[in-house]
């Protein structure tokens, strides 16, 4: 692996940096719309996030690092709103995909930008599941399957919130038993932290007072090269990743786990997400693009097991994590239909999303890494997404 990464830095070296931005800094922001932060690094009003839903207070918060990195999120579906890094140039810029509002985030057609996922992320066939030999049934919101946690899935509730410190917020919801259709009370907390060397770490814990199945993640929307600057189909990828699960025509894994040698879905060498995104090949066709598991090689929190790299940006994000698999999405359903934080529309694959995960549909494939959890046990797994540009 490490001779693959070092060839990602060949590759990508003397690629064009971010185009000089307007300074002027008499410019104001609303509640509803945000001016360009990759300009003026403006973040979000907070009353655009102060709101009551189901009887709790939503609001926004802001970390910050030593460094000068700014995360915001807020409590509404536990959302990253703004991730602010710097780039070659030493400009900060917003990589992370998303709304200005509250309501903008109520009303979007999009309903997962940036938010923390569950009960259990990515899709379960048909909408049910047997557990200890009894049959539940959720809401198929993805027809024919069910999708991130149902109808009202995580990204859909208000989050109790307590900033522990500048650049540490934790997040805590109990998901009742039977909600979404999902048996057990769950006690979730879900930490995220903006560290000195540029990382947003994930850290997630959950418990359960009846046997049930989880699976967590976050929905961040990306772009290295800035939200609202165009396409993602340069950055370049590289995955450790020799397999993948194959889906069908309703994106549910086959079964099978299939090597990607000799296919589009080979990123053990660095490669630009749109170099093969065309390629007449049945799994494309599935998926509408990328929209795909990944099957992660043997790693640890040391090892990043995603490399990628904006090409106008310089911004090089790596991706670590103690889960089995990594959703690859490139933004197929994106169609300019909600205007994001800058005004621009989320036009088709101008942002792409990786989520740390089990496997989809896991609890019906007993052949799949289990995601079953139960009483007395402790669900505990960490992600990390690291910043950098050398």
């Amino acid at each position: 692996m490490n001779s693959k990464i070092l060839s990602l830095g060949t590759l990508i070296a003397g690629m064009a940096m971010l185009s000089a931005c307007n300074n002027s800094a008499n410019k104001t922001t609303t509640d509803t719309k945000m001016k360009d932060s990759i300009t003026y690094g403006k973040l979000p009003p907070d009353s655009a996030f102060e709101k009551t839903i189901d009887g709790k207070q939503i609001h926004l918060f802001t970390l910050k690092n030593k460094s000068g990195a700014i995360l915001t999120m807020t409590n509404f579906g536990g959302r990253v709103v703004n991730l602010l890094v710097p780039d070659s140039a030493g400009k900060m810029i917003d990589v992370s995909v998303g709304l200005g509002s509250v309501d903008a985030y109520i009303k979007s057609t999009e309903r997962y930008y940036g938010a923390t996922i569950g009960r259990y992320g990515n899709r379960i066939a048909r909408g049910h599941f047997t557990l200890d030999g009894k049959q539940y049934t959720l809401a198929t919101n993805n027809a024919p399957n069910t999708l991130h946690g149902g109808k009202k899935g995580y990204q859909d509730v208000v989050w109790d919130a307590k900033k522990l410190n500048d650049q540490t917020l934790e997040l805590t919801y109990l998901s009742k038993d039977m909600e979404e259709g999902f048996p057990g009370n769950l006690h979730i907390k879900v930490t995220y932290t903006l560290t000195d060397d540029n990382s947003m770490k994930v850290d997630y814990e959950a418990t359960t007072d009846k046997t049930t199945v989880v699976n967590l993640t976050n929905h961040a929307y990306f772009n290295l090269n800035g939200e609202g600057s165009g396409t993602i189909l340069n950055h370049i990828v590289q995955f450790k990743a020799s397999n993948y699960t194959p889906v069908d025509s309703t994106l549910i894994p086959t079964g099978k786990i299939e090597p990607v040698k000799g296919t589009p879905f080979d990123f053990t060498t660095a490669t630009t997400i749109g170099a093969r995104i065309n390629d007449a090949n049945e799994q494309l066709k599935n998926g509408k693009g990328y929209d795909h598991n990944f099957v992660l090689d043997k790693h640890d929190l040391n090892t990043p097991i995603a490399i990628v790299k904006g090409d106008k940006t310089g911004i090089i994000m790596e991706i670590y994590t103690e889960e089995p698999g990594l959703q690859f999405y490139s933004g197929n359903f994106m169609q300019s239909r909600n205007e994001m934080k800058y005004g621009e529309k989320d036009d088709y694959r101008n942002a792409f999303a990786m989520e740390t995960q089990h496997f989809p549909d896991s609890p019906n494939q007993p052949q799949f890494p289990s995601t079953v959890l139960k009483p007395g046990e402790t669900y505990k797994t960490t992600s990390i997404y690291k910043f950098k540009t050398k």
